[in-house]
């Protein structure tokens, strides 16, 4: 191919978010051949779109379309402009993936449905305005197509962007893109960067890594963070980490101070919140001092929620030493304490500036504690990362032994997977549902055993077996798949079933607790290995036949 993947850029996005105007700008500013793959199209056939859809059809469409792409995906110095669909084919966007950096265009549904308008006034044919609610058309075809732009390397949101900014950012992602690749196949990642989520409110690195508490302070200060650091711990994690990171903040000049909770999900509370607004009151800390977050999943909530609220907003760090919180509770800025009534019920979205994760320190954990972690690592793969699956299933044992390269790769494409997820849906209004595969079986079993027998990722291993039960007996997922996922989880010491449990105590917990559209439970199936699809549909006979099958 010529000069390489790094001569290359293919914005992908859904219609109006700017693939031709930006595409068009991006390829001026570096003196680049600009390819727009619905032009080719029509050029090759001599018909319009709109014909060949209404002559030959959409499976003729996208077999021209993607003859058009394999030959704009073998041209030098292009950037390639691919049509809104051309993500829906899966060779398509394996093609695209390896041909260059794929940059996704963002915009939300109102901002696309003012935008069409706008063609339309100008005399654009636009047929998404052709229906009776267009913009509910629009959404609900772009969160059909949200799962497939998550195969971009970079995310650009357009909304709120002049096109020449808009081209910026793009030429900063395929920079940011050209060094990581340069930095290198088959080149040690320790302490690297291992993503970058980026979303309206906030862009932030995260970094994966052996020995990386030591360079914490320096990091930070990289950052911009470099007056006063306010850790924040629980009594286990402190008394393993606490001098290492205590030590890297003071050698970079930051005065420490620190405060060190029980462990638990029970110190979670508004009342532990207030403790610890009361302490930074008396160290009288101010708005430009950082918050650390220096634990797992609790202690990244718990100081999360401090930052978030204290002086309206205080910078704050993620530092997570357990596996979950590495590669899911301390990305996407969940935020919260619990109520009595319900886990998790006050709290806020807001980022970190920062996510330094270490995996030395996931050598102190206990082996049920990391099984757990593993539990999110291969829901990450199943619902979006076909190759991060394979990964696992090569290298479980050298997983589960701590092997350090295996580790920092499985660790790294983990935390990337949630990282995209998180840039392209910040407030869980769409993709970011995906997330939830086999939670919606998971909290029905926490819940109908108090919370007291299962660790969480115990409970979403048995919610996916579930759910892919489900998907199996819908006639969406093959039983190869079911049975790929039953051995990739129990080569993990993950449990695939349980008993003792009232199959009806569940079904009630999970009505009580479900994320509701309509009033039908949204359910997030795998119709693959790296597919995944949310579905309102479900038949309650099938979730019944899985939760018996599961509890007996």
């Amino acid at each position: 191919m010529g000069e390489g993947a790094g001569s290359r850029i293919i914005l992908i996005g859904f219609s109006t978010t700017g693939k031709s105007k930006v595409g068009d700008g991006v390829a001026r500013y570096l003196g680049w051949q600009k390819v727009e793959t619905d032009d080719e199209i029509v050029r090759l056939t001599g018909t319009s779109i709109d014909e060949i859809f209404a002559r030959q059809g959409e499976e003729y469409f996208r077999q021209v379309e993607r003859q058009v792409l394999v030959k704009a995906c073998d041209t030098d110095r292009a950037v390639i402009s691919a049509g809104g669909g051309a993500v829906l084919d899966p060779q398509n966007r394996e093609l695209m993936k390896k041909s260059g950096a794929v940059v996704c265009l963002e915009a939300s549904p109102e901002t696309i449905y003012r935008r069409l308008l706008e063609d339309r006034e100008r005399g654009v044919v636009r047929p998404l305005l052709e229906v009776a609610d267009p913009l509910r058309q629009i959404k609900e075809l772009k969160d059909s197509r949200q799962p497939f732009y998550s195969i971009a390397d970079w995310t650009v949101h357009t909304d709120n962007l002049s096109v020449d900014e808009a081209c910026r950012e793009v030429i900063r992602g395929w920079d940011y893109w050209s060094r990581a690749r340069q930095r290198g196949a088959g080149q040690s990642v320790e302490g690297d960067l291992a993503c970058e989520v980026v979303t309206p409110t906030e862009r932030y690195p995260v970094f994966v890594g052996r020995g990386l508490l030591d360079n914490l302070g320096q990091r930070l200060t990289q950052a911009g963070l470099s007056d006063t650091a306010y850790i924040l711990s629980d009594e286990s994690v402190f008394g393993l980490h606490g001098n290492r990171v205590v030590q890297s903040l003071r050698s970079a000049g930051m005065a420490v101070n620190t405060f060190v909770v029980p462990p638990g999900e029970d110190t979670k509370t508004i009342d532990t919140a207030t403790q610890i607004y009361d302490w930074l009151t008396q160290h009288r800390a101010e708005r430009t001092d950082v918050v650390v977050a220096l634990g797992g999943g609790m202690v990244g909530d718990l100081a999360g929620f401090v930052a978030a609220t204290f002086l309206r907003g205080m910078p704050l760090v993620q530092v997570p030493t357990s596996l979950v919180a590495m590669v899911d509770a301390s990305l996407g800025g969940k935020a919260a304490v619990n109520h009595p009534k319900a886990k998790n019920l006050i709290g806020a979205f807001y980022q970190p500036r920062l996510v330094v994760a270490d995996i030395q320190t996931l050598a102190t954990l206990p082996r049920r504690e990391m099984a757990s972690g593993w539990a999110e690592v291969i829901k990450h793969a199943l619902i979006l990362d076909s190759s991060l699956f394979d990964f696992l299933e090569a290298n479980n044992h050298e997983l589960q032994e701590l092997d350090s390269a295996c580790l920092i790769e499985a660790v790294r494409r983990s935390a990337a997977v949630k990282a995209r997820i998180v840039s392209l849906d910040e407030t869980e209004r769409g993709i970011r549902t995906l997330l939830n595969y086999g939670h919606t079986i998971a909290h029905g079993l926490e819940a109908a055993s108090d919370y007291r027998r299962f660790l969480h990722g115990e409970a979403v291993a048995i919610g996916m077996m579930g759910a892919a039960m489900i998907a199996h007996g819908l006639g969406l997922l093959v039983s190869d798949v079911v049975e790929r996922q039953r051995a990739l989880l129990q080569a993990f010491g993950l449990p695939v079933n349980c008993s003792g449990i009232e199959p009806s105590r569940v079904l009630e917990a999970m009505e009580l607790d479900k994320k509701t559209r309509g009033g039908a439970i949204r359910w997030v199936l795998i119709t693959d290995i790296g597919q995944a699809v949310i579905r309102d549909d479900v038949p309650h006979e099938s979730v019944v036949r899985a939760v018996d099958t599961l509890l007996s």
